[in-house]
């Protein structure tokens, strides 16, 4: 038995490959569990299945900055995917003139998977589009994968292969830093994918993929339904989308207006701030809602609210607690894979002072785009620290207000309008601030109606969280484990 390992180890000049001198590319640890898995599995190449034409690679586009916020088809950006799917609330959108320009060229298909090269911590999240994802752009930081029908291995199959923990590995082994961020560039066909030589294996894998991917994603699309019907713009949350329910891309926006100075408040003058339309959206609900501020439910002591902190970059990746920051929070729940983790000695230091439960919620304070994002813990995400960029909300009376129901109301088009025009530049990223207090929560009149929404939405979350799970399983079950080496279960969380 070899004593060399990755803190350690010889290595022949000749072995040398490409001119890469970085040790970590060449980690014996990675070459001997590929040798173990040789016996019950086949072991082959990403490239010699791209050579044998068994999969097309092609990648996407870069269509400016001047394109963002035109309209509302997706761009999907590498923070956009995660936990085997795209965010229903991509950060950027774009027009169908746009759209149109780079359709055909990108050719996004159901069926294709999208896989992130560049990116330092986002490289190798993939995932699986689906006929809901199918009209979409993507950006030239990713790598789009088709299958062939006669191919080796299916596109659920692959997807479940590049979750494996071996493969995983490899991946970081292979990512370098160009210029500010990581990159796997071509080395991506070196990666060994290990396919079980059982069939029945494989096909046993392929179908739970496909369970867990549509399964998340249909519980995906009712989330995003749920705060319209709690808005009262669908008549249950099984109903059909509107085409527009908010307005955020009507042509030539808000042309003007005018108000009293007497209207001014707390020297603010951004236009946006006072935008009418929102004013007349929430008179309109007056009929069917209860109009209540966040501030209201804080002095009454339903709500109570409080901030993360800043660990510092010197603690980035020194242990296994995930420190949650803005950009982890997509589709309602943690990303399972953070950006960063700390130090055990960290968590203990501070767990008491942030003081997480399940049922908390987290709503983004700071950062342009992602202000008002929002997401609840379950009893998963407990052990975790958090940024100073988020709000935690703690539901004390949930007699009087469900947390479900408050989630699902922090996501009603009407309230993330509020959101919207009450976030200002600060420095040189953008924050809602204490301003978050303003805003109007649009509470259904009917006790069983939010008994409804509230059940509806922690089923959802629920159910989905517990689909995350399975896909762990399964990233396992690919090298035929049950349990995660310990060296593993950092790179599993990126799943």
């Amino acid at each position: 038995m070899t004593p060399y390992n990755h803190l350690g180890f010889l290595l022949k000049s000749s072995a040398l490959r490409g001119h890469v001198f970085i040790p970590k590319h060449y980690n014996p640890e990675i070459i001997a569990r590929l040798d173990d898995l040789r016996r019950t599995h086949e072991l082959v190449t990403l490239g010699e299945l791209i050579r044998r034409r068994h999969i097309q690679i092609a990648t996407g586009d870069e269509i400016g900055k001047m394109a963002y916020g035109t309209g509302p088809i997706p761009f999907i950006r590498t923070s956009d995917i995660s936990n085997w799917e795209i965010k229903a609330d991509p950060k950027q959108g774009v027009s169908e003139v746009i759209y149109q320009q780079y359709e055909r060229k990108q050719d996004v298909q159901s069926g294709d998977l999208l896989f992130v090269r560049d990116g330092t911590y986002l490289i190798g999240a993939s995932c699986l589009v689906t006929q809901a994802d199918s009209e979409i752009l993507y950006q030239s930081h990713i790598l789009k994968f088709r299958v062939a029908a006669d191919a080796l291995v299916s596109g659920p199959l692959l997807l479940a292969l590049l979750s494996s923990p071996i493969v995983r590995r490899q991946i970081r082994a292979k990512q370098f830093t160009a210029d500010i961020i990581d990159t796997i560039g071509n080395r991506y066909n070196e990666l060994v994918l290990p396919l079980p030589r059982n069939s029945e294996i494989r096909s046993q894998i392929e179908r739970r993929v496909l369970a867990v991917v549509q399964g998340r994603v249909a519980m995906r699309e009712r989330l995003r339904r749920i705060p319209l019907w709690a808005q009262g713009l669908i008549p249950h949350a099984s109903a059909e989308l509107p085409e527009l329910v908010n307005g955020e891309f009507e042509a030539g926006g808000n042309l003007g207006f005018t108000i009293q100075h007497g209207s001014i408040r707390s020297n603010i003058f951004i236009p946006r701030y006072y935008d009418p339309r929102v004013d007349e959206a929430l008179h309109d609900l007056t009929r069917t809602h209860e109009l209540t501020p966040i501030s209201d439910l804080i002095k009454k002591g339903v709500l109570a609210f409080d901030t993360g902190i800043e660990v510092g970059k010197m603690a980035y990746g020194t242990g296994p607690v995930p420190f949650i920051r803005t950009s982890d929070i997509s589709n309602w729940e943690l990303k399972s894979d953070p950006k960063q983790n700390v130090s055990e000695e960290l968590y203990e230091l501070f767990k008491d002072k942030v003081d997480i439960q399940a049922e908390d919620l987290f709503v983004v304070r700071d950062g342009t785009y992602l202000v008002g994002t929002s997401c609840i813990l379950t009893e998963h995400d407990t052990r975790i620290l958090y940024a100073g960029g988020l709000y935690k909300i703690r539901v004390n009376k949930k007699d009087q207000l469900d947390p479900y129901l408050l989630l699902a109301l922090l996501n009603c088009p009407i309230v993330k309008r509020q959101m919207r025009a009450k976030q200002f530049t600060r420095d040189v990223i953008d924050t809602v601030g204490r301003r978050i207090f303003e805003v109007i929560l649009p509470i259904p009149r009917g006790r069983e109606l939010r008994g409804q929404i509230a059940r509806e939405t922690r089923e959802t979350v629920l159910a989905r969280v517990a689909l995350r799970n399975k896909a762990k399983q399964i990233s396992l079950e690919v090298e035929g484990i049950t349990e995660p080496a310990e060296e593993d279960k950092e790179l599993l969380e990126t799943i």
